[in-house]
């Protein structure tokens, strides 16, 4: 049964899943829901999700959706090893995953960001995205710094928060936020974006030719 992906090529949550599908060796069909024209709206896409967001996949005769459930149902279905085994390291592993997840990126969703600008004020897009991105990667990087340096965020391999981490960063890229406070992520990115899947699920590889 053909795997199949409904996300957005900028959407950070479907950038994480489409790691985790490439880490896991996963070929998959792609329909592109557009959320700049609207498209998550659609009767057919509020049909596989009433929340009317991306990603959703359909795999194993199932209809997922949630970014942080889908990675772990891969995790837990394929064997991809994106914890670590004993329950202090998960605990610490999640508290980083959720800190991109929970606490920067819902803030900074694009319905989020768009709704407080057009309540007026002194908000702009860049400067709203700019505060909280950089804001939320300063708490990443003091938990980062909790630890000894490892290749990856926990581990010599990429894990969860590497998968959550990676979008996150393309993110502040895209929107001028500057790095340089952030040494360690940076290291990590560098060593993450270098590995195929990560490459892969990048959103110029994802981007619809006709954009």
């Amino acid at each position: 049964m053909t795997i199949v992906l409904h996300d957005y090529w900028r959407s950070s949550s479907a950038y994480r899943v489409r790691i985790a599908l490439g880490l896991a060796g996963l070929a998959y069909q792609s329909v592109p829901v557009d959320l700049s024209a609207g498209e998550q709206q659609s009767p057919a896409h509020l049909a596989l999700n009433p929340q009317a967001l991306v990603p959703v996949l359909q795999i194993d005769g199932l209809c997922l959706t949630q970014s942080l459930a889908i990675i772990g149902y891969l995790d837990e279905t394929r064997g991809l090893g994106l914890l670590p085994q004993t329950p202090a390291g998960r605990v610490q592993a999640h508290a980083l995953a959720y800190a991109i997840c929970m606490d920067t990126q819902p803030v900074c969703n694009l319905r989020v960001a768009c709704h407080a600008v057009d309540l007026g004020g002194a908000a702009t897009m860049d400067g709203w995205m700019q505060h909280f991105i950089a804001l939320g990667l300063a708490g990443f990087e003091a938990l980062l710094a909790r630890a000894p340096e490892q290749r990856f965020c926990h581990g010599d391999q990429p894990g969860l928060a590497d998968i959550c981490l990676i979008p996150q960063l393309y993110n502040a890229r895209r929107w001028g936020v500057d790095l340089a406070a952030f040494p360690r992520a940076q290291r990590i990115s560098a060593r993450a974006e270098a590995l195929p899947a990560f490459a892969a699920a990048h959103p110029d590889c994802a981007r619809p030719a006709a954009i």
